[in-house]
């Protein structure tokens, strides 16, 4: 394999839609999704009213790559190898003598090696590896430090609460606190693309490859979003558009795949299709059929596709594990790592309301509301691990550093860092042979330079 990737060499360019073309204002859309999950607690489940009140201090909470024990109410922060970095009970830390007294001297996460090699979802644990489940991960929290004993019911009723809010009719009903907030004023939450993106997804199509869009989003919510961020004539960008994919289970193999459905006025036909014969529109499906496709449509037996998106669990782990294609995987976190924003979205940010337009919550600048870095939880990519005294051992990767390693062929922080250059322009592959720095474009997080310079 070669020690560089390009684009022109794919003959088919996929993407995810939430958090990979369509970038959301984080501050405003957080808390949107917390509210909407907290008022059903508070309204339906009888939590209590505290649970609605936030300043803007405790979004430093929120983080990508924790992990919920269901069984304890503790969420834990993973090295690479599956000892646990940090802790905390509901939003309280944990101090490292805690946590060796909870995991043992070694501090082993005893479900690690389930969640490692499968990312499978479990009864005992809940992995929040993307930006719409950071709010629930700080509901969670809060929901644990009201409880006396922690038990599971409090877990039916979070995911009750994401259901209500998400589900699939829940857009055409205007049910929930979400969807219809989105659709009173999609402005406020979703950033449109940039030109440049617009212009780059063109000259991929005119350059012959296959455009594809995948989102686990409903037919009606992909539709508002991406005429917003891409324009009324999004259709004619992509070649292939599927819907309500329920990733990652799309590229699950048989026995499990859910075969293709036509929709007629965003409903799903009752009977699914027995193989997909041509590009347009559809819902649900799987992977080995849109191969067999996607080899009609290129003329190749074997296309190379290459697939942006943003979960671990949900795009870059099956697409590469199941489908063996090429990753690119979205990390914001870069950006709060010394690399810097692209122009796209620092004219983004410049169109935010002035402060003295902002209501009482609104206190502080975009960054300081919704970080992408933690002060409670430190660095993404790299984390000090302490022993016992206190003395600090090693700089360890963080499971989540070491999954973009593995399943993903780069990482950028946005599609917009890339839209300007030109499609065949070579961009150096993670590989184990190499440096764990080489595979960020445009330049490798702070933390991580810092521990190969240490290193070395």
């Amino acid at each position: 394999m070669s020690e560089y990737f390009s684009l022109s060499d794919c003959d088919v360019i996929g993407f995810d839609l939430d958090h990979t073309l369509c970038r959301y204002h984080l501050k405003e859309t957080s808390r949107l999704i917390y509210e909407s999950f907290a008022r059903y607690l508070v309204e339906h489940k009888g939590y209590d009213k505290d649970l609605l009140n936030l300043t803007p201090a405790t979004w430093d909470f929120c983080f990508k790559g924790l992990v919920v024990d269901l069984e304890d109410g503790n969420l834990v922060k993973l090295a690479e190898d599956g000892t646990v970095l940090r802790a905390t009970h509901g939003t309280n830390d944990l101090s490292t003598e805690e946590i060796i007294k909870h995991y043992g001297p070694k501090r082993e996460w005893k479900h690690f090696n389930s969640l490692n090699t499968s990312f499978t979802r479990s009864a005992k644990y809940y992995f929040y590896d993307n930006y719409f489940d950071l709010p629930g991960a700080f509901l969670c929290g809060r929901v644990v430090d009201m409880l006396h004993k922690v038990n599971s019911d409090f877990w039916k009723d979070m995911m009750a609460a994401i259901d209500h809010n998400y589900n699939t009719s829940a857009f055409k009903d205007d049910a929930g606190t979400y969807f219809p907030s989105v659709k009173r004023d999609p402005g406020r939450y979703l950033q449109p693309c940039s030109d440049s993106v617009k212009t780059w997804l063109r000259s991929m199509k005119n350059a012959g490859k296959v455009l594809l869009l995948i989102t686990s989003s409903h037919s009606d919510y992909c539709r508002l979003i991406c005429e917003h961020i891409l324009g009324k004539d999004f259709e004619e960008l992509f070649d292939i558009i599927i819907t309500n994919a329920l990733k990652p289970g799309f590229f699950s193999l048989v026995p499990q795949q859910r075969p293709f459905r036509t929709l007629v006025n965003d409903v799903e036909e009752s009977e699914g299709l027995p193989s997909l014969d041509k590009p347009g529109w559809y819902s649900q499906g799987n992977w080995p059929h849109l191969h067999e496709l996607l080899k009609t449509m290129t003329g190749k037996p074997e296309p190379k596709v290459v697939y942006f998106g943003d979960s671990m669990r949900s795009d870059m782990f099956p697409a590469s594990s199941f489908g063996k294609w090429e990753t690119v995987m979205i990390v914001e976190e870069m950006e709060g790592e010394g690399v810097p924003k692209s122009d796209a979205a620092m004219s983004n940010e410049a169109q935010v309301e002035p402060l003295e337009k902002r209501g009482k919550f609104e206190v502080s600048s975009v960054k300081q509301l919704f970080p992408v870095t933690s002060n409670q939880w430190g660095s993404y990519f790299v984390d000090v691990h302490k022993s016992g005294g206190g003395d600090e051992e090693s700089q360890k990767l963080t499971w989540c550093c070491h999954c973009i390693h593995k399943y993903s062929t780069m990482a950028i922080p946005s599609v917009e860092h890339i839209a300007d250059l030109p499609l065949d322009y070579k961009f150096p592959r993670f590989s184990p042979d190499k440096p764990c720095t080489t595979g960020y474009y445009p330049r490798p997080p702070d933390s991580l330079l810092k521990r190969c310079e240490s290193l070395s």
